[in-house]
C-alpha cells in the first residue's frame, strides 16, 4: 500500500528479495495509493513476469472501499476487478477479498459478481477482510464459492481476537470482552486462513512497539532476548509469535524496506516454544487469569 512513491527499480528490488526469501504472496487493494489502483499500477508497470513466473506467485487484491463510502454492489466489484487486472498486467487474481464490511451489503449482489468473475477465470478464490463470523455467514447464504481468507489486524500488542478467548468469562476484565464475535475459532472451524496485517503496530496505527522502551520495555526485553537466542533480528520475533499459532496464519509484512523484509521474514523459521509464546503474550500486557 506504500509503493506508489517508489521507483520501478526499488519495487523490482523489493519483489526480487521477497522471492529470494521464499515469499510468493503479494497483497494489493484497489484503494491503495494516491488514487484508485495506483499501487497496483506501479507494481504492474515495474514487475514484468513470464507466464511461469506469474504462475509461481499469488496475487491478491481487495475491493469495496470508495471515497467516503463502502460499495459491494455487483457493478462496482466487477468494474474494480477489471481495473485491477489491467493495472497489474495480469489475466487473473488468485484471491479477491471484500475490503472491510459494507453495512449496505446485499449478499445476492456479491454472489452475482463472484459468479461472473469465477466463471470468466478472472478470480480463482474469494475471501473477506475484517469481517465477523456473522457477516461471513450472511454472505455464505448467497455466495457459492468458498470464502477462504479473512484478513484482520493482529500483532502481539493488538491481539483481541486471541486475548479475549484466553480471558473468557472474567468479570471486570476488559480483555475478556469479545470484540469480534469469535473470528479466531470460527476461522479454524471453517478452514479460513487468517491474514495478519499491521503485525508490528501497537494498536490501530499508533506506531510500532519494536524499540518502544517507554511504552513496552518488558516486551522489547523479551524480544531482544529471544532474538539473541535464535540468532535472528528483533523484528523476526513478532512474526514468529503469529506464525507459531496453530491457526497457521499468514503475515502481511507491508514493508517497502528490503532490509526490514529480510529481517521480518526470518521469523517464519523461528520455532517459539509454548512458554516463550506466552511470555511474549504477557510481556505485551495481556493477562493470564
Amino acid at each position: 500500500m506504500r509503493i506508489s512513491g517508489m521507483t520501478d527499480d526499488a519495487i523490482r528490488e523489493l519483489v526480487a528479495e521477497a522471492r529470494d526469501l521464499g515469499i510468493d504472496f503479494f497483497d494489493h487493494a484497489d484503494v491503495y495509493g494516491d488514487h484508485p489502483h495506483h499501487c497496483e499500477q506501479r507494481f504492474g508497470d515495474a514487475v514484468t513476469m513470464t507466464s511461469s513466473e506469474r504462475d509461481a506467485i499469488q496475487l491478491q487484491s481487495k475491493v469495496g472501499i470508495r471515497d467516503g463510502f463502502w460499495d459491494f454492489s455487483t457493478e462496482h466489484i466487477l468494474e474494480s476487478v477489471d481495473a485491477s487486472l489491467a493495472a497489474l498486467h495480469t489475466d487473473r487474481l488468485d484471491v479477491l477479498l471484500l475490503h472491510r464490511p459494507d453495512a449496505l451489503v446485499e449478499p445476492d449482489e456479491v454472489a452475482a459478481a463472484f459468479e461472473q468473475l469465477h466463471a470468466a477465470g478472472k478470480v480463482r478464490h474469494f475471501g473477506v477482510s475484517n469481517h465477523t463470523p456473522g457477516q461471513v455467514e450472511l454472505l455464505k447464504r448467497s455466495v457459492t464459492q468458498p470464502l477462504i481468507v479473512n484478513q484482520v489486524q493482529l500483532s502481539i500488542t493488538h491481539a483481541p481476537l486471541i486475548a479475549a478467548g484466553v480471558a473468557a468469562n472474567m468479570a471486570g476484565l476488559d480483555q475478556s470482552v469479545g470484540r469480534d464475535n469469535g473470528i479466531l475459532d470460527y476461522s479454524r472451524l471453517n478452514d479460513m486462513t487468517l491474514q495478519a496485517w499491521s503485525p508490528f503496530q501497537k494498536g490501530f496505527f499508533d506506531g510500532v512497539f519494536l524499540g518502544d522502551r517507554d511504552g513496552y520495555p518488558e516486551l522489547n526485553d523479551v524480544i531482544d532476548e529471544l532474538a539473541t537466542k535464535y540468532d535472528v533480528p528483533p523484528s523476526a520475533i513478532p512474526v514468529a509469535w503469529i506464525t507459531r499459532h496453530p491457526a497457521r496464519m499468514q503475515v502481511v509484512l507491508g514493508t517497502t524496506s528490503v532490509a526490514h523484509l529480510r529481517d521480518s521474514a526470518a521469523g517464519s523459521d523461528v520455532p517459539l516454544t509454548r512458554p516463550e509464546w506466552y511470555r511474549l503474550f504477557t510481556a505485551a500486557g495481556h493477562t493470564l487469569p
